[in-house]
């Protein structure tokens, strides 16, 4: 039996189907998507060209390039921002990076004193 295409949209339903969430337009997708390469070819290079001459100051950067980069990916592939279901979305990762960065330093500090209270192995104690 063939239905009516009339007969679906009289009861109220259409085929255009909208959550009423925020949706970026092909100008903005192109723009992330620049950013987020420019983000990624900066640090290679820097790394690959060995530019900054100090292995910590390059670390450094490269680590700032890459919260760079999240933040690129959440506002335009993501659409996080403040207006994003009420705000909550933005609640919510406030929430994971204080878990995160309380679970990273109590890991580091439970490492650093594992390793300044273990007993030192003698250097004469190897396998022949």
């Amino acid at each position: 039996m063939a239905s009516d295409p009339h007969t679906h949209a009289a009861h109220g339903h259409d085929d255009h189907h909208d959550d009423g969430g925020m949706h970026g337009t092909l100008r903005d997708y192109v723009t992330g998507f620049l950013l987020a390469a420019l983000l990624t070819a900066i640090p290679f290079w820097l790394v690959m060209g060995d530019v900054l001459g100090s292995k910590t100051a390059t670390a450094g950067l490269v680590l700032a390039f890459a919260v760079v980069q999240i933040v690129v990916h959440m506002v335009y592939f993501l659409h996080m921002n403040s207006r994003a279901e009420g705000g909550w979305t933005i609640l919510a990762l406030i929430f994971t990076v204080i878990i995160l960065v309380i679970v990273m330093a109590g890991s580091l500090w439970v490492m650093h004193n594992m390793n300044a209270n273990m007993m030192p192995m003698p250097g004469n104690m190897t396998a022949p």
